[in-house]
């Protein structure tokens, strides 16, 4: 039978949880809640309240007329231009990473572990100390204000993440398996499609997670690299939360928002146990 005081502290952990899930939930519902009210009636009450009248006009204006640096659009062509961004550059460095980890931790060379430093030694770098360097190779390359130029960056920097989590992961794999491998003959692509591929799934499922909720909502460079119909949602957002009106738009500011937020959302709803299971493993 457990002491009182064990079962004191079981109480104790279990509010602190409920708290700390009720405290990250409050900003999102709050801006679910005003994404279906008007502006008048955030006007007349608070930001904090339930609608009145439910406005799912909010998100039908975002999305397809409402301007956004004089371009009336919605919010639609920007999050094309996120998705044109993150999807290929998540699975080029997720590719790319597989390989540079499977490299580094199972075929050992003179130096790999001074390789593997410095590649994850961009995982604690600060993006702001990369935007000088990456401003002169966009404009050497006449990739300023491009999709492409985006693609490339987010693949480049996020090989960082993937080479680091499957080094780790192929770590694990036993030695005797490569060793068979290299007496029937096999080389490196052959292994690494034939045998380590096959295992990778779980940690595969993990940087494909992390990339693409990381470019989808990273900020920093496209609102430095791109201008107008080039940029990504997360830049399309402050432009139009800067809108200048008679009456703020708070209630189509939180549709955009939501709006925007929803596919990375719906990949961690879907993924989120195997996302945690690819990290255990």
């Amino acid at each position: 039978m457990r002491s009182p005081a064990a079962i004191l502290g079981r109480w104790a952990i279990h509010i602190a949880i409920w708290g700390l899930g009720i405290a990250y939930l409050v900003p999102l519902v709050v801006v679910v809640l005003n994404s279906l009210r008007s502006a008048e009636e955030i006007a007349q009450t608070s930001m904090i309240g339930w609608p009145q009248i439910w406005e799912v006009s909010n998100y039908i204006q975002v999305w397809s007329t409402y301007c956004i640096a004089q371009t009336c659009a919605g919010i639609r062509p920007y999050m094309l231009n996120s998705a044109m961004v993150t999807i290929p550059a998540t699975l080029i460095s997720t590719l790319l990473g597989a390989v540079a980890g499977y490299a580094i931790s199972l075929w050992r060379f003179k130096g790999d572990r001074w390789i593997f430093g410095l590649v994850t030694a961009g995982v604690f770098l600060p993006e702001q100390m990369r935007l000088i360097p990456w401003t002169i190779v966009l404009r050497d390359l006449g990739m300023t204000n491009t999709i492409a130029g985006l693609v490339m960056i987010h693949t480049i920097q996020g090989l960082s993440f993937t080479t680091l989590f499957c080094r780790n992961y192929y770590m694990a794999i036993p030695a005797d398996l490569m060793k068979a491998a290299h007496i029937d003959g096999a080389g490196f692509f052959r292994i690494f499609w034939r045998i380590v591929l096959p295992l990778s799934p779980p940690i595969l499922i993990v940087t494909v997670i992390w990339q693409f909720t990381h470019i989808w909502n990273e900020f920093l460079y496209g609102v430095t690299f791109t201008t107008g119909q080039q940029q990504p949602v997360t830049a399309a957002l402050i432009a139009l939360s800067a809108a200048v009106a008679d009456v703020p738009q708070h209630g189509l500011q939180s549709a955009a928002v939501v709006v925007a937020a929803l596919p990375p959302l719906l990949v961690y709803l879907f993924g989120g146990r195997y996302f945690l299971r690819g990290l255990t493993a």
